[in-house]
């Protein structure tokens, strides 16, 4: 970090007065904080790491107090890095501005492969922690094994079932998988039936795998009832929310089967409860039925689902969800994204695959491509049907794909912004409520002057929310960057 950039660090904090996902915020004014191994832990186990700035209280409306002492600070600051495993290093600024001292300390994150990164103090368990919003959570007992998951490429998708027999599973389709196998590969041909299982994991040491009771059995759920999909259509826009005679769901199913029978279940229970309506061609004149969502994409969300969740023994109690709102539509499955890719890259280059034996199975069964499509499919399905870009969230241990019903906004060109309206922009460098803004204006409606001052400018990308997944809620702030 630059002088420069420190400085306008220290500018933007005196502005927004608060922490956030990468900045954590220690007065040492009377010596250095004893405990800094959990945002140590939190930065160093998230791609881009985090800063730790000394000599802000606060405590005390974020004060600039200034550090008892920059050497001897760094100094203890390293010692709790070198409590770290592995060792943090943490890149060290100071400056001095209006008389007193400031540390920045740069925590860089880790490779995905060397995490968690944890305090040796307390252990693995103990001393992994991850930073949630301006906030240093421990890591659940899930988290801490997902990194040796991919670290040593756990195959759960092939782990032995002891309850399950060759005798429980649909020797029909099995059958079916096989002949399909020795078509499109002739060489295991040559080898029997018992031989070709072994060889792709429908049995692991002569025991039924996962991977075959998934595909093959007559009922998964009763080795694992919840290895399946829970679907509810909620009378609302939050779960909760209740109809016009209290109920809590408007629909609500528990599917279960195979893969394949899952996956036809879900899209047909989509298709019951979506809207369908009569669009007229104007250039043909010809009528078209348009449901809510197209189906394509429903598809591509079900079936990723599906194949990439998590089938750990962590994870084995927890279910697919499916929830359909007034106003969206999400899909959430166990296990956040495996790998190294981010979510920004979904789809634009390749991912490492959590089931690699259940998705190459799929491909034979000719249920999925298995050729990293889905995501591409799901975007370009929902943008011809005219609808906003579809959401794709890594949440805790969890990964959500969300439809929205609205469709996407035109580009416009921004109009020429005359003087009050710089003015209100500029008002906004600081994070404003609808009451501030409310009485800035002049206007004795909060309502109008957000709507009809304010709403145009977030349009235009020019005001930003503070809390964008809430536009309602009543903490929101309004600020610009300009």
């Amino acid at each position: 970090m630059t002088t420069e950039e420190f400085i306008e660090k220290l500018n933007e904090i005196q502005k927004i007065k608060c922490e956030s996902q990468i900045l954590e915020l220690k007065s040492a004014r009377m010596g250095c904080p004893k405990r800094l191994y959990d945002t140590l832990s939190s930065f160093s186990n998230q791609d881009d790491g985090g800063i730790i700035i000394f000599g802000i209280d606060e405590a005390n409306d974020y004060e600039e107090s200034g550090v008892y002492d920059a050497q001897d600070l760094q100094k203890n600051i390293n010692a709790q890095c070198l409590q770290m495993e592995p060792v943090v290093r943490p890149l060290f600024t100071v400056l001095e501005r209006n008389g007193k001292c400031f540390v920045a300390a740069e925590i860089p994150g880790i490779d995905l492969a060397d995490r968690p990164c944890y305090y040796r103090g307390q252990g693995r368990i103990k001393g992994s922690f991850v930073r949630v919003g301006d906030s240093d959570e421990p890591m659940t007992e899930y988290e801490i094994y997902s990194y040796a998951a991919f670290r040593k490429k756990y195959q759960d998708d092939i782990r032995e079932v002891s309850r399950a027999t060759m005798g429980t599973l649909n020797q029909d389709a099995l059958g079916k998988y096989i002949l399909k196998l020795k078509a499109g590969k002739p060489n295991l041909a040559h080898l029997s039936d018992e031989e070709i299982c072994e060889l792709m994991s429908i049995t692991k040491n002569g025991t039924v795998t996962l991977n075959a009771v998934l595909l093959f059995s007559y009922y998964p759920q009763a080795y694992f009832p919840q290895l399946c999909i829970t679907a509810v259509v909620v009378p609302g826009t939050e779960v909760g929310e209740t109809g016009a005679m209290g109920e809590r769901f408007l629909d609500n199913q528990r599917i279960e089967g195979s893969i394949p029978e899952m996956l036809e279940t879900a899209i047909g229970f989509v298709r019951k409860n979506m809207r369908t309506k009569t669009i007229i061609d104007n250039n043909t004149g010809k009528r078209q039925d348009r449901t809510d969502y197209p189906v394509t994409a429903i598809r591509e969300a079900v079936l990723n689902a599906l194949v990439h969740r998590d089938y750990s023994i962590h994870t084995e109690g927890m279910p697919i969800q499916m929830l359909m709102f007034d106003d969206r539509m999400e899909i959430r499955n166990p296990g956040g994204i495996y790998g190294r890719i981010r979510i920004d890259q979904l789809g634009k280059m390749q991912p490492d695959t959590r089931n690699p034996v259940l998705a190459a199975a799929l491909e034979v069964l000719g249920v999925t491509e298995n050729r990293y499509s889905g995501i591409p499919t799901i975007r370009r399905a929902m943008d011809e049907y005219g609808l906003c870009e579809p959401e794709f969230l890594e949440e805790r241990g969890s990964f959500v794909v969300r439809f929205y019903k609205e469709p996407k906004k035109q580009t416009v060109r921004m109009p020429e912004q005359n003087e009050e309206v710089k003015n209100l922009i500029l008002y906004c460098r600081t994070p404003r409520t609808r009451k501030e803004i409310c009485a800035y204006l002049g206007l004795s409606s909060v309502t109008y002057a957000i709507q009809r001052h304010i709403m145009p400018l977030v349009e235009q990308g020019v005001i930003h929310l503070s809390i964008p997944e809430k536009p309602s809620s009543q903490k929101q702030l309004y600020y610009s960057k300009e």
